[in-house]
């Protein structure tokens, strides 16, 4: 591979970065291109939706170089990330690196993912605070904090077994839902509060707005595909809950 094609190939990896780290489709774009003009392109055209990355790079010498990227992961929201990777693409900008030093620069982004204890923490008090909020007991919110930890383990190791997303979030209901009914049996609770505590920690808040954002700016193919897939993912999230409150009678 030569050296014009080992700089697409680089920030095709930065553009599917950004996707999976939940960033809207235009930042991604304008990020490709800047990045390609600032490595000699005299022109980049990108298209971005939220399944699929096309580059065409053309250079001063007439040489064209287009690759593709089928992106199959729904990702999630990882706005550290998102951070590095503008600040990286700032650098290049003003700076252009070399490939290999750009290539470890991305390997490294890619590898600091968000950190266990911080996710665990903030699920716990997410879940035990909005339960409260929503006329829980003290109980209720230690219980919903107790099942915070278990949706944050099934994330790490169920979501990879999963072949996507919703299908993650209806199993991941499910078993979250068992889990608390049966909890009901042991200790004076409210299953309900509990639910709406921890349900909040699989909403797709995040990738709705990009989609009602993305409609808003002119991606119109991308935002209504994330539309379509959050709405989908909420489903499947309520089917799940109210699956394991009816084969376990609870309610």
């Amino acid at each position: 591979m030569d050296e014009k094609n080992r700089i697409v190939h680089q920030l095709m990896n930065v553009g599917e970065l950004l996707l999976l780290s939940g960033s809207e489709i235009r930042r991604v774009e304008e990020t490709i291109d800047r990045m390609g003009r600032a490595y000699g392109a005299v022109e980049t055209d990108v298209f971005v939706i939220t399944s699929s990355i096309v580059v065409t790079m053309t250079f001063s010498d007439g040489q064209m170089y287009t690759q593709t990227r089928r992106i199959r992961s729904s990702g999630g929201s990882d706005f550290s990330k998102i951070e590095e990777l503008n600040m990286l693409s700032r650098r290049c900008c003003a700076e252009p690196m070399s490939v290999d030093e750009l290539r470890k620069e991305i390997k490294r982004i890619r590898k600091n993912g968000q950190s266990s204890r911080y996710l665990i923490s903030g699920s716990i008090l997410a879940a035990g605070s909005l339960t409260l909020f929503f006329g829980g007991t003290l109980m209720d919110g230690l219980l919903a904090g107790t099942m915070a930890v278990f949706i944050c383990a099934m994330q790490k190791w169920l979501a990879p077994l999963c072949q996507n997303q919703v299908i993650f979030n209806l199993f991941c209901a499910f078993l979250a839902g068992l889990c608390i009914c049966m909890m009901s049996g042991l200790f004076p609770v409210h299953i309900d509060k509990i639910m709406i505590g921890d349900i909040m920690l699989l909403i797709p808040g995040v990738a709705f707005t990009n989609a009602v954002r993305n409609v808003l700016i002119g991606d119109t193919i991308s935002g209504l595909m994330r539309l379509v897939e959050s709405v989908l993912w909420a489903g499947a999230i309520a089917c799940g809950f109210v699956l394991s409150i009816w084969v376990t009678g609870a309610w």
